[in-house]
């Protein structure tokens, strides 16, 4: 007769310890709600909850914490600080088990979940998720985790792309959406966009500080802010220099409205980013009333550009600053006070290093407000004696400069690269799901992959930018064109808003003579 020998189980089949170890396993939880409409049961103080009372129902398991994010949505684990911090814990030696719901709950990334696992995995650290009764330390588990996750990943990117796809029919048909409750001049009635008068007042207000008066967007939101005028928001006063850029570059204000200023950029794991030609975007003019005129817009664009590239040299005194030059040192003229203690006290304009020894004695003359204006009116007529030639010279620089044919041919090359390594690195995660074999071979190819992806997204953002100096450089010549075409021939008085539209520098040279240059390119000398 044979004899059989029952030799006990010495290993938990679910926790994987040994039976007579006395020791309690440490375990947290891991709770996310992406969305505001999930049933009770998934709803963040529910799995709070009942995660706790789950965990501390066990004798042999010690209770730690529930991590827990709240209203967070995409497929990186990035912006996930509860998440994060349990991580960190469990490779710390904190957490011996981690309960969650699902895979889609832990990490939509099929990379981050796998990579994840396998990291806890080497420190002895098991998840266990609840939906797909999957424990991450059985030897089939990675095969199963991997699979899923990917149908996970794939369920979420399906989602993603079908509200995009919503929005962008939208974009087609020229809808155009606004945040109302963070937007400054209008608001919605009967479904239709109107302007609050009194809110356009303070845009307008802005718009004509920054490029009349010459103010920063700093200067401004600290005028407003000592007012106590109430931010986009209408929660508080606290006005900063990006409330104050964001409302001057909003071309919302002149009533048009460019739609995907943003979109989604990933290589296995959303990025929102600026939309720089990567993608269509859709112009919809005058899809609303204007707060401020085209014109006015377009020329606080050019001022914008104007001061960026400035930097540091800019000077906010008056709209003559940063504009007037010392041919001697190159240095700007700025506003001074004249004969300050006398009857003939007067403001003048000289070079900010006329009387600095460290950098140089500047010979270049002093002038008044009145010298510039003649000066420049001097110049302006000058120029528009030759308007026509003026003109069809700058349609012929114009057609060049808005010919970027060859560049649009590389980006879409580029493009297209970029496109097929996205694919062939989705491939190989797909075909290392299908395989049990050392990962190594996996992580060194993905590597490269991942490096030339990089490598040719840094080369697409160099063509972008060509492009984009390109295109601004044309907007530049347009405005300018625009302005001499509507401009008289003579002008025998001061026109602010064509020195502003027009002048890109007066050089000021040792006789008194200003050689203008315009914002055409063009170079004209107003004798003293």
């Amino acid at each position: 007769m044979t004899k059989v020998t029952v030799i006990p189980s010495t290993i938990d089949p679910l926790t994987q310890m040994p039976v007579n170890n006395k020791e309690k396993l440490k375990v947290a939880a891991y709770a996310r709600v992406s969305t505001s409409s999930d049933e009770q049961y998934t709803s963040y103080e529910a799995q709070v909850n009942y995660y706790k009372e789950y965990i501390q129902g066990r004798l042999d398991w010690e209770f730690v914490t529930v991590y827990a994010d709240e209203g967070i949505t995409g497929t990186s684990t990035k912006r996930r600080v509860g998440f994060n911090k349990m991580i960190k814990d469990a490779l710390d030696g904190k957490i011996n088990l981690i309960i969650t719901k699902s895979i889609s709950r832990f990490a939509r990334n099929t990379l981050d979940t796998i990579s994840y696992v396998r990291k806890l995995k080497e420190k002895g650290v098991e998840v266990f998720f609840e939906k797909e009764n999957l424990w991450t330390l059985d030897s089939k588990s990675e095969l199963i985790l991997t699979i899923m996750a990917s149908i996970a990943q794939e369920e979420s990117r399906s989602i993603s792309q079908n509200v995009q796809w919503g929005k962008r029919v939208a974009f087609q048909s020229g809808k155009v959406s606004f945040a109302y409750s963070n937007f400054l001049g209008y608001k919605k009635v009967d479904d239709k966009i109107v302007v609050v008068e009194e809110e356009a007042e303070i845009v307008r207000e802005i718009y004509k500080s920054f490029l009349v008066y010459g103010k920063t967007p700093t200067g401004i939101a600290k005028e407003l802010k000592e007012r106590g005028i109430k931010t986009p928001s209408k929660k508080s006063t606290n006005w900063t220099k990006n409330n104050i850029t964001s409302i001057l570059q909003n071309e919302k204000y002149k009533g048009d409205a460019l739609l995907q200023k943003t979109f989604t950029d990933n290589f296995l794991e959303q990025t929102i980013i600026k939309n720089t030609g990567q993608i269509p975007q859709y112009y919809v003019e005058n899809s609303h009333p204007a707060i401020i005129d085209k014109d006015m817009w377009e020329l606080v664009q050019i001022e914008i550009k104007r001061r960026d590239n400035l930097g540091a040299k800019y000077s906010s005194s008056d709209i003559f600053a940063s504009k007037l030059i010392c041919s001697d040192c190159g240095g700007f003229y700025g506003k001074k006070k004249w004969h300050s203690n006398t009857k003939y006290e007067r403001f003048v304009y000289q070079c900010n290093n006329k009387f600095d020894k460290d950098k140089c004695i500047c010979r270049t003359p002093h002038l008044t407000e009145d010298d510039i204006k003649l000066k420049f009116i001097e110049a302006y007529n000058i120029t528009m004696k030759d308007k026509k030639r003026i003109i069809n010279d700058l349609n012929e620089v114009i057609e060049l400069v808005a010919n970027t044919k060859d560049l649009e041919t590389e980006i879409e090359k580029v493009s297209e690269e970029i496109a097929v390594v996205v694919e062939l690195a989705t491939k190989a995660i797909k075909d290392n799901s299908k395989t049990t074999d050392n990962s190594n071979e996996f992580e060194k190819k993905y590597k490269t992959l991942e490096t030339r992806h990089e490598k040719l997204k840094t080369k697409l953002e160099e063509l972008l930018s060509e492009r984009f100096k390109k295109e601004s450089l044309e907007i530049k010549m347009r405005a300018f064109l625009k302005a001499l075409r509507k401009s008289e021939s003579d002008i025998d008085k001061w026109d602010e808003r064509i020195w502003m539209l027009m002048v890109e520098s007066g050089t000021v040279n040792r006789n008194k003579n200003i050689t203008f240059k315009f914002n055409n390119g063009l170079k004209f000398k107003a004798k003293e």
